[in-house]
């Protein structure tokens, strides 16, 4: 059994995604960052770092791994599923899976951050970060013109992904003339899987309450 510690995050949810995709049993914990439940000294004994998702494998000897894209190589070892064998196949899923771990993650963090959660609207931070996050999402429906997933066949590498790619609306980065990047996000959210992982720990809607999230969100900048 897995335990995992999560937030309704993109983080978080490639978590679930994996576990899902994976048919792990797994127990949920809820770890409400908007309460700063991260930052309690229970959870920082399982990530110093303060972030979620964490897991903790009672299959060996309750081992603890944190670190969303770390979670997905460990879950992908453990059951020999979506990461390849080959040695340059597996290169190509890692190449990609730090792509959005360096990247997409970090630029569309940013992104959010000035767009939602700042005191003061600083329009050359928010115009640099969605910018960075087109360019990025260009690079993506590049790469899928040439190939159906981001490593060839479906992996963790659009798992870690997709749930970025799915927010693109909460930080004002629109998709439009992204035909092949859109093709990949519908064909992903169709599958039943990945839906199950997006309602973990609360059901993924669109329309959320904005200034709730927001509110919660300020807590975690102070």
């Amino acid at each position: 059994m897995i335990d995992l510690y999560t937030e309704a995050t993109p983080n978080g949810r490639k978590a679930s995604i994996a576990l899902e995709e994976m048919e792990l049993p797994y127990r949920l914990i809820h770890i409400r960052l908007g309460e700063l439940e991260q930052k309690t000294p229970e959870f920082l004994q399982l990530n110093p770092n303060g972030r979620i998702p964490v897991i903790v494998d009672s299959d060996e000897d309750d081992f603890v791994v944190f670190d969303s894209g770390a979670i997905l190589v460990y879950l992908a070892e453990k059951t020999g599923c979506f990461m390849p064998t080959d040695s340059r196949q597996r290169s190509i899923t890692m190449q990609w899976l730090m792509f959005q771990v360096s990247g997409v993650g970090p630029m569309q963090g940013q992104a959010g951050v000035f767009v939602r959660y700042a005191p003061e609207r600083i329009s050359y931070a928010i115009n640099r970060y969605q910018r960075e996050v087109r360019r990025l999402y260009e690079v993506l429906d590049l790469r899928l013109g040439e190939v159906e997933y981001l490593a060839g066949d479906y992996g963790i590498a659009d798992m870690a992904t997709w749930p970025w790619v799915a927010s693109h609306w909460w930080v004002g980065v629109e998709l439009h003339g992204l035909q092949h990047l859109q093709r990949w996000m519908d064909a992903i959210g169709q599958r039943p899987a990945v839906r199950r992982g997006m309602d973990v720990p609360v059901p993924w809607e669109r329309k959320v309450d904005e200034q709730k999230v927001e509110d919660s969100a300020r807590k975690m900048l102070v």
